[in-house]
């Protein structure tokens, strides 16, 4: 079984909370920031790494968002992800996986995203079940 974990960044944007996607220009894909985990890494350990490497970005998680399960070329697959609040961005991304990060509305990132696994962990990020506000200074909470 192939162990990877993701993240659902969320910021505060100019008309309401918005995410990050990454651009993966070897697949030519848009997607959630995730992959796999390294030895003696937990789930979180990863899905934060994952973030800081693909997006450059520091973020910490809020809640847990989802997890998608499907075969890979190199097998069976499971993919956790963490709905997570943007601490600091500007940092550096790996180059060699990522060429574009954007910042999109739930909905925006839903039409995107290439896989649809990953549009069905946007939109229950999205939904009313969980709650959703922008704090006095900008930030974004995101709990069930």
């Amino acid at each position: 079984m192939i162990r990877a974990a993701g993240g659902v960044v969320w910021r505060a944007g100019s008309h309401g909370p918005v995410l990050a996607l990454v651009h993966r220009p070897h697949h030519g894909e848009w997607r959630l920031p995730k992959g796999k985990l390294e030895k003696g890494e937990s789930w979180e350990e990863a899905a934060l790494r994952e973030v800081r490497e693909e997006t450059g970005c520091e973020a910490r998680v809020t809640s847990f968002a989802g997890a998608v399960h499907y075969s890979s070329a190199r097998g069976p697959k499971i993919v956790l992800f963490w709905n997570m609040e943007l601490i600091r961005a500007g940092g550096r991304i790996d180059e060699d996986e990522v060429d574009d990060v954007a910042w999109l509305s739930p909905a925006a990132a839903g039409r995107l995203v290439d896989r649809e696994r990953e549009r069905r962990i946007i939109a229950l990020a999205g939904k009313a079940g969980h709650r959703m506000a922008i704090g006095r200074f900008g930030r974004v909470w995101i709990g069930s």
